[in-house]
C-alpha cells in the first residue's frame, strides 16, 4: 500500500534529483522509496539468493592463462585483440 509524503528539501537538490531520475527513466518517488529501503534493510539486494555456495563451487575451475600480468594487461589485450586484430 502506498502512503503519500511530503518532504522539504532544497530546491536546488530536488531539481538535481529529477533530473538524475529522468536519465535513469525512474520515478523520484521510487528511487526515495528504494534508498529508504536500503537504509531498513529492505532493499531488493537483501530478497537475491546467496550465491556464496556457487561462488565455492566455481572456485579454482578457472586458471590465469598468464599470472605474470595484471588484471588491467590481461583487460588490455583483450580489448586490442577484440577490436585492432
Amino acid at each position: 500500500m502506498s502512503t503519500k509524503l511530503t518532504l522539504t528539501v532544497d530546491g536546488d537538490v530536488i531539481d538535481s534529483a529529477k533530473e538524475y531520475a529522468r536519465k535513469h527513466k525512474r520515478s523520484l518517488s521510487n528511487i526515495i522509496e528504494e534508498y529508504l529501503k536500503s537504509l531498513t534493510g529492505q532493499s531488493k539486494q537483501e530478497e537475491k539468493p546467496d550465491l556464496s555456495a556457487i561462488v565455492k563451487e566455481l572456485k579454482g575451475s578457472v586458471r590465469d592463462p598468464n599470472p605474470d600480468k595484471s588484471y588491467k594487461e590481461l583487460l588490455a589485450d583483450s580489448l586490442v585483440d577484440k577490436h585492432l586484430r
